[in-house]
């Protein structure tokens, strides 16, 4: 049997080509060409009835000049012959004055088979911009009657019968030339406003587009980054903000290999690191029989981390968040619960010790192993950050107190440190952002705040300093009494 063909290789979207019927610029110029043809198509009837009644007042006023040889004629009496010529190079065939309401015909041709029609140049027609359609449609074997006032003889007005044939003709020979030349300005507009908007628009416009292209197929393609042109207009800031949103998904999507990464990790280490802990927690029960009274005081707290590790490690980091189970919200002596994780938190009075400022009968509705690990994680930080400034010697406190604020209860850590960094306030509860410490995951304020926002509540830094910095759970009054 025949091997199938294989399949064609798709192309990559950054080597995709734009086709001229299909591109931007194409759809512009065919856009301009019709702009500047329905423009011309507009101005036309008005040039159109320009054109017509110059040429009725032309031939007007030829005639009228001609009516001047009837006074340099011999007793007033012009031939047939010079009135014929006359008539000729006027092109009409009649003319005639009205003065002082008597009307004279002064140069007149056989009577007419058919009555002409009037155009009376004294009024404006507001109509009149249709007379050239007309023309075109109905003229070449009419008589038109022209009226107007006169210019070079004294009188009411001057009135000429002409042919419309040759206005027809000239008509024909106007339209021609204002579409030769509608043509010529539609294809120069629409080449110069081609080459302009595919020089200054579409051209970055199609960079964009297969930056954005090559990046959504490779986004470590070297040639999907889009180098800012300067631009102080909409282009420059597209290309601009493109290239941040660019840089901003590129640190997203290493932060989220890394998470997954983590996951992998921790689900395949797992299984043996809850035998391991099964294991040290049974070895901590025969640690209970040994009747040493050191041991007796010690074992308590191991108890409390092995049993906190193991719950710890049977929720598996997936996608670098941890799959917690919903709070077991239990009313709880607050004062306690920040010992406790101060305890393992390392806090001591011969280093970094808390103080609190908070009422022995104060309790909060939270979980506790949840709440343990918000205030662990709050608490070491704070004391890492106190024993990294040299100049300190690891001495320093943490002060936990109360605040109330419009209804809500904030529960403030305040420690003396030297402060966090710029560059980790800016990416502070970011997994593997924020983090201050060489070797530091930055986990512990991405859990804390999760845990936190799980309770209804939420984790904000208040602010941060030389002088220190404070973090504050704000949670609802029912929360805390």
């Amino acid at each position: 049997m025949a091997e199938p063909a294989p399949p064609e290789e798709p192309v990559a979207p950054g080597e995709r080509r734009f086709f001229w019927r299909q591109g931007l610029s194409s759809r512009l110029l065919l856009l301009t060409v019709f702009i500047v043809v329905l423009a011309n198509l507009l101005i036309l009837p008005p040039n159109l009835s320009a054109f017509e009644e110059q040429w009725l007042i032309d031939r007007l006023r030829a005639a009228e000049l001609a009516t001047l040889v009837e006074e340099t004629a011999p007793g007033g009496v012009v031939t047939d012959r010079v009135r014929n010529m006359l008539l000729a190079n006027a092109e009409v065939v009649s003319v005639a004055l009205q003065v002082r309401n008597e009307r004279r015909l002064i140069l007149a041709a056989p009577r007419l088979a058919r009555t002409p029609y009037l155009v009376d140049l004294r009024r404006p027609d507001p109509l009149f911009w249709l007379a050239p359609f007309r023309t075109l449609t109905e003229g070449g074997d009419r008589m038109v009657r022209v009226m107007a006032k006169p210019r070079f003889r004294e009188g009411e007005f001057v009135e000429v019968v002409a042919s419309d044939g040759p206005l027809k003709l000239a008509l024909l020979n106007q339209l021609g030339r204002l579409m030769s030349i509608a043509v010529f300005t539609s294809l120069m507009a629409g080449g110069v406003v081609y080459l302009s908007l595919t020089l200054f628009l579409v051209r970055p416009m199609r960079r964009i587009t297969l930056s954005m292209e090559r990046f959504r197929a490779d986004p470590d393609d070297p040639r999907a980054v889009l180098p800012p042109s300067g631009r102080p207009d909409e282009i420059g800031r597209a290309q601009s903000e493109l290239g941040r949103m660019q840089a901003d998904l590129r640190a997203a999507l290493a932060s989220r290999a890394r998470l997954a990464a983590l996951g992998e990790a921790v689900a395949k280490i797992n299984h043996d690191l809850r035998n391991m802990l099964t294991s040290a927690q049974i070895a901590s029960e025969r640690m209970a029989l040994s009747g040493d009274p050191r041991v007796a005081q010690a074992l308590p707290r191991l108890e409390r981390a092995l049993n906190r590790a193991i719950l710890l490690a049977s929720n598996v980091l997936t996608f670098g968040r941890t799959e917690e189970p919903p709070p077991d919200k239990r009313r709880q002596p607050l004062r306690p619960a920040l010992e406790a994780a101060g305890e393992d938190a390392g806090l001591m009075a011969a280093g970094v010790r808390l103080e609190t400022e908070i009422d022995s009968a104060a309790a909060i509705e939270a979980d506790p192993e949840q709440l343990h690990r918000i205030l662990v994680n709050l608490l070491r930080n704070a004391r890492e950050a106190i024993e990294s400034d040299p100049g300190r010697e690891g001495v320093g406190r943490v002060i936990a107190a109360i605040a109330i604020d419009d209804g809500w209860r904030r529960l403030r850590l305040v420690d003396d440190g030297p402060g966090l960094p710029q560059r980790a306030r800016t990416h502070l509860f970011q997994p593997f952002a924020g983090s201050t410490r060489d070797g530091g995951a930055g986990l512990g304020l991405a859990i804390a705040r999760e845990l936190a926002q799980a309770h209804g509540w939420d984790l904000v830094l208040a602010s941060t300093g030389p002088e220190g910095t404070v973090f504050e759970l704000i949670l609802p009054a029912g929360s805390v009494g």
